[in-house]
């Protein structure tokens, strides 16, 4: 199923500057080379931190049976090799070679891999952003101001391009070598920040750096819900934390997360109690007492609705399987 923010790709969005080169999409001879890099630095399957700070590779041998739940940070995906489906309240995003995901909040969602071979793994590349640093580059691409920007969702969908995936083939390429990687790496991150920037969703990534932005404010609003989530949601200090009415509050906010702040801290509770249990071995009451939850029949229907079993089954699987969630800070 596509996403319905696969519209967001046309619409009155900043195109490249008049006699500009016009981007192209990636061909899969201009993607080889990325992915040949990506599975040198991912040999087995898992997320693989490589040495430059915030660069990652995500590898799958095959699709998922089961969702992947975890935390997205503000990041890019750039995808060489088969197809990804991830879920954030409601919607559905599909991304592969043509399409990069982008995530200008940090949020919780649950992905799945659904193309992928053991001769031909699922080969993602994901690009931290840096808010400071994409505000920079900002400046220098709009000089005259930021675009005017639509859609505020926290998270959405890009066409891929050669240039793009050029600039992530030298980005990687820069990492055989210390000397190079710390001389030619923020050079290639800048590329490729900038190519988003002067892309037809450039006015939203720019929004990532604006700290009055709608996608900031929620941002701010998001890091206090996981500071705080086991204390009881206040909207009306939320709210005034980021300068807005509660209404106007509530309304950006669902806007950028596609859930509300209720069922938002709900995701975080769930997901620490699930990373308690694994991890730190604590019983379903126990664990849900911890995360907030004053009624542990409340907490076992929600954990099902989310995860899809029962506390106790879902751990079992999760052992059998070797997964361990990460924890939200």
């Amino acid at each position: 199923m596509a996403s319905s923010n696969a519209r967001d790709l046309s619409g009155p969005h900043p195109s490249p500057r008049p006699g500009g080169p016009v981007p192209q999409v990636p061909t899969r001879t201009e993607l080889l080379p990325l992915a040949r890099l990506l599975e040198q630095a991912a040999p087995f399957d898992g997320r693989h931190d490589l040495p430059f700070p915030g660069v990652h590779v995500v590898r799958a041998s095959r699709p998922n049976t089961d969702l992947v739940h975890g935390m997205f940070r503000p990041s890019v995906c750039i995808v060489a090799q088969g197809a990804k489906r991830v879920f954030l309240g409601p919607e559905v995003y599909e991304y592969d070679t043509s399409r990069m995901l982008l995530c200008s909040v940090e949020l919780p969602m649950a992905g799945e891999v659904v193309r992928a071979r053991y001769d031909e793994p699922y080969l993602g590349l994901i690009l931290d952003l840096d808010p400071p640093r994409v505000a920079e580059l900002a400046f220098k691409v709009f000089p005259d101001g930021l675009p005017p920007v639509r859609e505020h969702g926290g998270v959405y969908l890009g066409e891929a391009t050669a240039e793009i995936v050029n600039a992530a083939v030298r980005l990687l390429a820069s990492m055989t070598d210390p000397r190079q990687m710390a001389l030619l790496a923020p050079m290639a991150v800048d590329e490729i920040v900038i190519r988003l920037l002067c892309s037809p969703v450039g006015g939203r990534v720019a929004q990532l750096g604006q700290t009055e932005s709608h996608v900031q404010r929620v941002a701010r609003a998001v890091n206090w819900v996981r500071e705080h989530f086991d204390q009881p949601m206040n909207v009306e200090l939320l709210a005034e934390l980021v300068h807005l009415s509660p209404s106007a509050f509530h309304r950006q906010f669902r806007a950028v997360t596609n859930v509300s702040p209720l069922q938002f801290q709900k995701n975080l509770r769930l997901r620490e109690a699930r990373r308690l249990m694994l991890v730190g071995g604590l019983d379903v009451t126990t664990a849900s007492r911890q995360v907030g939850y004053v009624s542990s029949s409340q907490f076992i229907r929600e954990y099902g609705r989310l995860f899809g079993n029962a506390p106790a089954r879902d751990i079992a699987l999760l052992r059998e399987q070797g997964q361990a969630p990460a924890a939200l800070n």
